[in-house]
């Protein structure tokens, strides 16, 4: 792999592009590793977490990097990593991203049963108990995450297609852009560069037969719309974003995170998200979506037995609903 990778000349402004690959075992890490390697990154699989800070105090590199992070790392634990998260956020001369391959836990056990694989947590026993081990593990990792990918319905070709929209800098290739939903009350999402309060549009938490209900559910979509300020402020918002994008993508970028932020950011941020999503996608722009208080509402029904781990992060293309 990455014999015939492209030359990418400039690295994004403001440090060097760093992306950390990480997520349970059988999502497809190592496919994603190579893939990265294939489009011009360094690339360097289960690094030990102590060895990370000696390799990045080198001499610069001319091309980005790619780490993939593996939970059997002799010094992996959840808090090294978001201490390292953090290390890294602080250092000016690199700018860091975190890339997580997140599964479906039943299509996680198929895969280890496809290939007969044990699993690395447990492998002594039914893979079931290790999956579920390893995705409580990496659960405040996933948190963390600036690209989510949820590969429970890909093929190799189709991930490798997914991290080539998000991570090929080459020019003439997209800015990938992130939407992300979000509760004010529980502070602001780490890393998005762009903002917007939805607070003053009309909320349907005071409808009751609304309240249970989020903004991807059509009836809750058409009550934030019939506000009549909406249009005229997703109208700008739209066209405020669709200004930005290619002047961050002259600028070296490959990623813009822009944040929709409501009261209990259930109803109001979704609905903005769900609908800018589909119009930028239209407009051809690689886009995915992060609810985070939707997704961290599934986590604790996940913990109690009701759900998918999988939260509702999702990538989005022309299909976006």
């Amino acid at each position: 792999m990455g014999q015939d990778a492209p030359i990418i000349e400039d690295a994004p402004r403001g440090g060097q592009r760093l992306v950390l690959v990480t997520g349970p075992s059988g999502a497809g890490r190592s496919t994603a590793i190579n893939v990265l390697e294939d489009l011009g990154f360094e690339a360097i699989d289960n690094l030990p977490l102590s060895l990370i800070p000696r390799l990045l105090d080198g001499p610069a590199r001319p091309v980005p990097l790619a780490l993939g992070l593996d939970v059997r790392n002799r010094d992996f634990s959840t808090s090294n990593v978001i201490e390292l998260i953090d290390r890294l956020t602080r250092m000016p001369g690199y700018s860091p991203e975190v890339l997580f391959l997140d599964c479906d836990a039943d299509v996680l056990v198929r895969r280890f049963n496809e290939t007969r694989r044990r699993h690395p947590l447990n492998p002594d026993s039914e893979p079931m108990a290790g999956v579920l081990a390893e995705i409580d593990i990496l659960a405040p990792i996933r948190a963390r995450a600036d690209v989510l990918l949820d590969t429970s319905e890909l093929s190799p070709h189709d991930l490798k297609a997914e991290l080539t929209r998000w991570f090929d800098l080459r020019p003439g290739k997209n800015l990938s852009v992130s939407l992300h939903s979000f509760s004010y009350k529980r502070g602001v999402p780490r890393g998005v560069d762009v903002m917007f309060d939805c607070r003053f549009l009309a909320n349907p938490h005071w409808e009751p037969e609304l309240r249970a209900l989020d903004g991807r559910d059509r009836r809750v979509q058409d009550h934030v719309i019939a506000d009549p300020r909406f249009e005229e402020f997703f109208l700008r918002t739209r066209g405020l974003v669709e200004f930005l994008l290619p002047a961050h993508l002259q600028e070296g970028k490959s990623h813009l995170a822009v944040g929709f932020g409501c009261t209990g950011g259930q109803h109001r941020s979704v609905t903005l998200v769900e609908k800018m999503a589909v119009a930028l996608a239209d407009a051809g722009w690689p886009v995915s979506i992060r609810h985070r208080e939707l997704e961290r509402r599934n986590a604790a029904l996940h913990s109690a037995g009701d759900a998918s781990p999988n939260g509702e992060a999702r990538p989005t293309q022309r299909q976006a609903s």
